[in-house]
């Protein structure tokens, strides 16, 4: 997909929003959704994402908006390190087919990162245990301030 076009509201992240596909939820509030990746990259690899835009990429977002999903991954990013106590994280988001978007829905990755460790790459990571992204979704959670 390029950066134009409509928003397909039969997306993953769109059809997690309603509530037809299940998710391992950290937190929500009216504004975000931050839950755990099922392919994650490394142990604790966090999506948020706005429940009230259908921007699909950065070009898009309405900025209020940007402002509270960036705010969100702040906050949800400072739970990770507290909870997992990583060397280091990385925040990452994609634009369009050729720059890494494989979900049509701006959202931004929390990947906590240890020294020595190797993330899997992009879409290319196994799907995770349900049970385990459970127990570190309560983690984060907890962690939360």
């Amino acid at each position: 997909m390029s950066l134009t076009g409509a928003y397909d509201t039969d997306n993953i992240f769109a059809r997690i929003l309603r509530g037809e596909i299940p998710n391992v939820t950290v937190w929500q509030d009216d504004q975000v959704l931050a839950f755990m990746d099922v392919f994650p990259q490394s142990e604790g690899h966090v999506l948020v994402v706005s429940k009230t835009s259908t921007a699909r990429n950065l070009l898009e977002i309405e900025p209020e908006v940007l402002t509270a999903l960036t705010a969100a991954t702040q906050r949800t990013a400072k739970a990770v390190v507290k909870a997992l106590d990583p060397d280091g994280f990385s925040i990452m988001q994609f634009n369009g087919e050729a720059g890494g978007q494989t979900v049509f829905h701006l959202h931004f990755h929390i990947i906590p990162r240890w020294a020595g460790r190797e993330i899997k790459g992009h879409g290319h990571a196994p799907m995770a245990d349900t049970d385990q992204l459970k127990t570190l979704a309560a983690r984060i959670a907890a962690a939360l301030d």
